[in-house]
C-alpha cells in the first residue's frame, strides 16, 4: 500500500460518510456506493483498493459491523434488530459475520470493554507508514513481519472461480423443478459471459445435487473459490428465490440474498441475481457483455416457459430426452417465432442426434435452426455454437472455425465450445499447440457429470494432447490417472500403448500391449491397423500382412472412409505378400487422399510417396516445405527416423539435416508451449 496522501484521505473520509448514511439499506452495495460517489464502479474498485488494501465490499461490511459494535455497546437494541439496523437480513449471517470480524458473538459486545476489543487483522484502511511515526522504532519490526504475514495471506485476492451448484426446489410441486433449474441455468450462463471469471460447468456442479460433501470438500474437489447456492418455488404468480454466496475453502457466507419477484419478472430476476454476484466478487463486467447479460431472450413468458422444459431434457441428453426437448423448443418458436435461443438450442439438439451416425438425418433442420437464430441474434453464444455444428457434420470445417472462435469470445467459459475447440484441433484441422491449450482450458472448467467414465474421458483427453506435444510424463500421469476411474477404458489403454513406448522405445512390448486390447474388442478397427503397422515397422511382414488383411476386409464391408493416410504402408505390406496388383490401389488411393489433404502433414505424405516411387528430388523438395510446419504432433518426430521406404532418403545428407531441424524445431515450439501455458497458468 502507497503513501496516504491528503486527497487519498479525503476520499476515505468522504467514501465513510456516505457508507455511514446507507449503513441501514440492505441493498446498498458496490454499484450504489459507485453511484453516491459519481464514479464508474471499476474506478471505485481500484481507488478503494489503492487506498485500503480492501475490497469494496468487504470495507462496506466492516463498516457495518463498526455500527453494530456501536450500538450493541451503547443502545438498548437487541441483536436481531442491530442486524437490520446495519443492512443484514439475516441475523444468522449477521452473527457469523461479526463473530469472524471481532472474535466473539454479538451477544457478548456489552459485557466487553474497549481494551478487550481486538480490531481485526484486516482492518487497516490507513498507511503503515503514518502509523508508525506514532508506534516507535520499537515495534517496527513486528508491525512489519506482521504485515507481511497478513498482506500474503488473508489480504491476498482470491481467484475469480465460481461454480453454481444446483438449485433446489422447495416447492411441494415436482413440476417446478424445471424453472427452478431454469433460474439456476440462466444465473450459470449469464455468468459465463463475464470474461473476468473462472466459472465450472454446469455438469461440473450436477453430481453434487444431492451429495452430503460439506463446501470445503467440493471446493478441494473441483480447485474453485466461489459457491453458489440457491432454492426456491413458485407461489402462484410470484418465485420466490434465495441465493447464498460462499467462499469455498474456509466455509464463510459472503452475501446472502432473498428475492421475491412475479413470474413476467422472471428475466429481470435472472440479471440481478447475476449482476449480485459478480458484485460481491468484485470482478468488472464491460458494457459490452453487461448489454448481453440484460437481453431479454423472448417477450412471451408462455414461449419461454416452453423453452426451459426443452432446455431441462436437452442438458439429460440421450435421443429420447433430445428428441422431446425439440418439441418444446418448437412450441416456443410457435409462440414466439423471433426466439433466437430457442432456434440455437433446437439446433444443437439436432447436432447432437446426428453425432454418432453415419447417416446424418437433422443436419438441414440444424442448418435452418442455426441460420434463424444467428438472424435473431447474432451476439447468441449458441446461436454461433449451432452454425459451427452445422459445418462440423457437413466436414467443412474452415467454415466451422469462426464461428467456434466468435461463439467463445461472446461466452468465454463455455465448456463445450472449448471442448469443440480441442475436438477441432485434434481431428479436423490438427494443431498440437491449440489442441494442448484447449484441452486444458476445458479441464479447468469441466470436471465431468460424475460419472467415472465421464471423467475418465476428460483425463483421456488431456493426456493425449499432452502426448502429442511432448509431455510423455504428464501424459503417462494423465492416462493412469484415467484408468483410475475407469480401468476398462479401452481408448486409454490404447493410448498408453505408445506413451510407454516413448519412453522406452521397445515396440515389441507395445505390439504386445495393443493385441491385449485388441483381444478384448475384436471390432476396434484403430487398434486392428496400428497393430499391423507396428508388425510392418518391426520388419514382421506376413504378421503385418495378416493383421492388413481382416483391417481391410472390415474397412471395405463396412464402407468406411478411414486411415487413408496410413494406405501407403499397407501397399508396401501387400506388395511384400506378391499382390502387386492391390498394392497398386492403395497407392493410387493414397496419392488422392494427398491432394484433398488439408493438415500440415500434406508434404510429409508427399515426402513419403515420392520416396516410395523413386523421385528423390521431388522427395527432398516436400521435405523441406514439411520442415517449415509448426505444432507437429510428437508422434510424428517419434517415427521419423524408422523410414518405412527401401532405399530411405535418410541417407541423403540434405534430409538428415532436415529432420534434425524438424526435431530441433519440435522441442524448441515445446518449450515456448510451456512458458506460454505456465504464462496463463494452465501448465
Amino acid at each position: 500500500m502507497s503513501d496516504s496522501s491528503p486527497a487519498d484521505l479525503h476520499f476515505l473520509s468522504e467514501l465513510d460518510e456516505v457508507i455511514g448514511k446507507n449503513l441501514a439499506n440492505e441493498h446498498f452495495g458496490v454499484t450504489e456506493l459507485a453511484e453516491a460517489m459519481n464514479m464508474s464502479r471499476s474506478n471505485l474498485l481500484r481507488k478503494v483498493k489503492k487506498s485500503t488494501d480492501l475490497p469494496v465490499n468487504q470495507l462496506i461490511r466492516e463498516a457495518r459491523l463498526k455500527r453494530a459494535m456501536e450500538l450493541l455497546q451503547n443502545s438498548a437494541s437487541n441483536v436481531s434488530e442491530v442486524s437490520h439496523q446495519v443492512g443484514f437480513n439475516s441475523t444468522s449471517y449477521f452473527i457469523k459475520c461479526f463473530r469472524e470480524h471481532y472474535g466473539f458473538p454479538p451477544g457478548e459486545a456489552g459485557k466487553r470493554g474497549p481494551a478487550e476489543i481486538i480490531l481485526p487483522r484486516a482492518k487497516r484502511t490507513l498507511n503503515w507508514k503514518v502509523q508508525l511515526v506514532f508506534v516507535g522504532l520499537a515495534i517496527l519490526l513486528l508491525f512489519g513481519v506482521l504485515f507481511y504475514y497478513y498482506k500474503t495471506t488473508e489480504l491476498q485476492p482470491l481467484e475469480r472461480s465460481i461454480v453454481v451448484l444446483p438449485f433446489k426446489n422447495e416447492s411441494n410441486d415436482s413440476t417446478n423443478v424445471y424453472l427452478i433449474n431454469g433460474l439456476m441455468e440462466s444465473t450459470l450462463n449469464n455468468l459465463q459471459k463475464i470474461e473476468d471469471l473462472r466459472v465450472l460447468s454446469r455438469t461440473s456442479s450436477e453430481k453434487y445435487r444431492n451429495t452430503n460433501k460439506s463446501i470445503p470438500e467440493m471446493a478441494s474437489e473441483l480447485d474453485v473459490v466461489y459457491f453458489v447456492e440457491g432454492s426456491g418455488q413458485k407461489i402462484g404468480d410470484q418465485i420466490l428465490l434465495n441465493i447464498q454466496l460462499i467462499e469455498g475453502p474456509s466455509d464463510r457466507h459472503v452475501w446472502s440474498k432473498q428475492y421475491r419477484r412475479e413470474a413476467k419478472d422472471i428475466f429481470a430476476l435472472q440479471q440481478e441475481v447475476a449482476k449480485n454476484i459478480a458484485e460481491e466478487i468484485e470482478v468488472i463486467i464491460s458494457p459490452e457483455v453487461k448489454q448481453r447479460i440484460e437481453k431479454i431472450p423472448t417477450e412471451n413468458l408462455e414461449a419461454y416457459d416452453s423453452f426451459l422444459k426443452g432446455v431441462d431434457l436437452l442438458n439429460r441428453g440421450g435421443d429420447e430426452n433430445l428428441q422431446a426437448s425439440i418439441v418444446h423448443f418448437q412450441d416456443a418458436i410457435r409462440k414466439d417465432n423471433s426466439f433466437a435461443y430457442a432456434y440455437a438450442c433446437a439446433g444443437i439438439a439436432c447436432y447432437y442426434l446426428d453425432l454418432f451416425k453415419s447417416e446424418k438425418q437433422h443436419i438441414d433442420e440444424l442448418g435452418n435452426y442455426a441460420d434463424k437464430a444467428l438472424l435473431h441474434d447474432p451476439k447468441l453464444g449458441e446461436s454461433l455454437t449451432a452454425k459451427a455444428m452445422y459445418y462440423l457434420l457437413r466436414k467443412e470445417y474452415t467454415e466451422a472455425l469462426p464461428y467456434l472462435e466468435k461463439g467463445l469470445e461472446y461466452n468465454p467459459n463455455s465448456s463445450q465450445i472449448i471442448g469443440l475447440l480441442a475436438d477441432f484441433y485434434m481431428m479436423y484441422l490438427p494443431n498440437t499447440g491449440k489442441y494442448l491449450e484447449y484441452a486444458l482450458r476445458g479441464s479447468r472448467l469441466d470436471t465431468g457429470s460424475g460419472d467415472s467414465a465421464s471423467v475418465s474421458n476428460l483425463y483421456l483427453r488431456l493426456g493425449n494432447a499432452l502426448a502429442q506435444t511432448g509431455f510423455i510424463d504428464k501424459s503417462l500421469e494423465y492416462v493412469d490417472k484415467s484408468l483410475v476411474y475407469n480401468q476398462n477404458n479401452p481408448y486409454s489403454r490404447y493410448l498408453r500403448a505408445f506413451v510407454v513406448y516413448a519412453k522406452n522405445k521397445d515396440l515389441q512390448q507395445t505390439k504386445q500391449l495393443l493385441l491385449t486390447e485388441f483381444n478384448k474388442d475384436t471390432t476396434r478397427l484403430d487398434i486392428l491397423q496400428d497393430i499391423g503397422k507396428v508388425s510392418f515397422y518391426l520388419k514382421e511382414y506376413d504378421s503385418a500382412y495378416r493383421y492388413y488383411q481382416r483391417f481391410n476386409y472390415l474397412r471395405e464391408l463396412f464402407k468406411l472412409d478411414i486411415y487413408r493416410h496410413e494406405n501407403l504402408i499397407i501397399a508396401m505390406v501387400y506388395e511384400k505378400a506378391g499382390e502387386t496388383k492391390k498394392a497398386k490401389e492403395f497407392i493410387d488411393n493414397y496419392r488422392q487422399y494427398l491432394e484433398t489433404d488439408q493438415t500440415a502433414y500434406k508434404n510429409l505424405g508427399l515426402t513419403v510417396y515420392y520416396e516410395y516411387i523413386g523421385d528423390t528430388n521431388k522427395a527432398v523438395e516436400h521435405l523441406r516445405r514439411f520442415a517449415k510446419e509448426d505444432n507437429i504432433q510428437y508422434w510424428i518426430i517419434l517415427f521419423m527416423r524408422q523410414e518405412p521406404v527401401p532405399g530411405s532418403i535418410n541417407r541423403v545428407p540434405e534430409c538428415k539435416l532436415l529432420m534434425d531441424k524438424i526435431e530441433v524445431k519440435f522441442w524448441a515450439n515445446h518449450e515456448k508451449l510451456k512458458l506460454t501455458l505456465e504464462e496463463k497458468g494452465l501448465l
